[in-house]
């Protein structure tokens, strides 16, 4: 071989290697790593602007400590604050924090959503043909048309919101009409995207007897915890179920049989505390009682005193917390159909029964196996979180306890110790709350991302279980 050719031939051999091995191009295949990526660099720069003298109503600003826990919880959508955001934040302040959260909502559903196409793609086009033709949703390579009806549905889900809070506050509660619309799109906002951040410092427990506000909020955070792909499907088949895929309606009936066991749970537990609605008309025990049996699913927002409820009340709302709402959407937990997957192959067990069957349709291995690894390593972040919790605090267990689950599934409702815990528990509290808000997505993107067929079996062997 001529040593001109030779040399060429080596130059262009050296030259696709760079290109495989070229970090930078290599992450653009991850895109579960570029999310993670974008929101730190996002969430300090939140911080960085609540640290700014502008970004606060009194005083020099933010810590660095508060401003990243007060950033994080509103890119996260969780609602925990150490601070009470319409005291102690301008208005230049609260706008930062309410366009984390429109961040944090839109970006988590295109994130998951974008990942499903992803992950469609991975295996292959009959592979992707047949997902096309079950779910008729996300359609192959449709990107970019993913990304703009989540905007837009995100948008008009807000805008319906917020077009019955705004008259409400103004005519009803007594506010300035630019005060009553300011206040009515951030509570919109912060409800569709289950923030559960408010500008009051109750929350929202002035207006826990005014159903008009109590039913709205609850209305938004009950859409934005779907999921996109769920909404989607609605819209289009809302009145023919049939046509529904298995998501949705593992993800309808679910939500609904949760959210029912919840507010009964909720209504009847504290029907007669006189600390929360024992000393309320009947009608309005069952409105807030069903209120914060929405709440626990990712909402944040509370009117009754969570920290006075009874001990069996708040296990019921951890429980409920622990798993939040429906995938790809704003809610956080290990969600509903990772529930329902995981009650299903217990029943299957129970029964004797060697596949699992649902609506029509066989459960596949991997998705089993995604479920029991999401529960478990949900349940390991949870436990290992409170012990360290116990150890640098002197609350007791349940309390510590209810604060680890709010954070780790984005949720936001808390006791009231969360102002008063130690710098480094917030410190954990943060990584608890990035890690609800991205982990179980991207930890389920990349296991679906690593299926690998292999060619090949081992003998099998049973161990002795129970």
């Amino acid at each position: 071989m001529p040593r001109k050719a030779f040399a060429s031939g080596f130059a262009d051999e050296r030259r696709v290697s760079a290109k495989r091995d070229d970090p930078l191009r290599s992450l653009w295949k991850r895109p579960a790593s570029i999310f993670v990526l974008c929101f730190v660099a996002v969430d300090l720069l939140g911080a960085g602007l609540l640290m700014l003298p502008a970004a606060h109503a009194r005083g020099p600003g933010l810590g660095f400590v508060d401003a990243l826990f007060t950033s994080t919880t509103a890119l996260a959508v969780c609602g925990l604050s150490v601070i009470d955001l319409g005291a102690e934040l301008s208005v230049f302040g609260q706008l930062v924090v309410l366009v984390l959260i429109q961040i944090g909502g839109i970006g988590i559903m295109t994130l998951a959503s974008v990942l499903g196409v992803v992950v469609i793609h991975r295996f292959g086009l009959r592979m992707q043909l047949s997902v096309q033709a079950e779910t008729r949703a996300l359609q192959v390579g449709d990107v970019r048309g993913v990304v703009g009806r989540i905007v837009l549905a995100s948008l008009l889900c807000e805008a319906a919101v917020a077009a019955v809070l705004v008259p409400r506050f103004w005519l009803e509660h007594g506010m300035a009409p630019h005060l009553a619309l300011y206040r009515g799109v951030f509570h919109s906002v912060s409800s569709f995207n289950n923030a559960g951040l408010s500008l009051f410092t109750d929350s929202l427990t002035r207006f826990a007897a005014d159903p008009l506000v109590v039913l709205p909020a609850a209305l938004g955070t009950v859409l934005g915890g779907l999921g996109f792909p769920v909404l989607l499907e609605l819209r289009r088949h809302l009145r023919r179920p049939r046509k529904w895929t298995l998501h949705t309606k593992l993800t309808v009936v679910t939500t609904s049989l949760l959210f029912l066991m919840g507010a009964v749970a909720v209504t009847l537990l504290e029907w007669n505390n006189p600390a929360t609605l024992g000393q309320m008309s009947w009608w309005q025990r069952i409105l807030d009682g069903t209120f914060h049996g929405i709440m626990p699913r990712s909402g944040g927002f509370n009117v009754i005193d969570v920290g006075e409820m009874n001990q069996a009340t708040l296990m019921v709302v951890m429980m409920l917390m622990f798993v939040g709402g429906g995938s790809a959407g704003t809610a956080g937990g290990i969600k509903v159909a990772t529930l329902a997957v995981i009650f299903l192959v217990v029943w299957a067990e129970i029964r004797g029964n060697p596949q699992v069957h649902v609506f029509g349709r066989k459960l596949s291995p991997g998705v089993i196996r995604q479920s029991l690894s999401l529960l478990f390593l949900s349940m390991t972040v949870v436990v290992l979180s409170t012990v360290a919790l116990l150890a640098a605090t002197s609350y007791d267990l349940v309390r510590i306890l209810f604060e680890v689950i709010s954070a780790s599934a984005v949720v936001g409702l808390s006791t009231g110790i969360t102002p008063d815990l130690p710098p480094a528990a917030h410190i954990l509290l943060v990584v608890l709350m990035v890690a609800g808000r991205i982990g179980p997505v991207t930890f389920a993107a990349a296991l679906a991302l690593r299926e690998r067929t292999k060619r090949y079996d081992l003998p099998e062997s049973r161990p002795i279980i129970g």
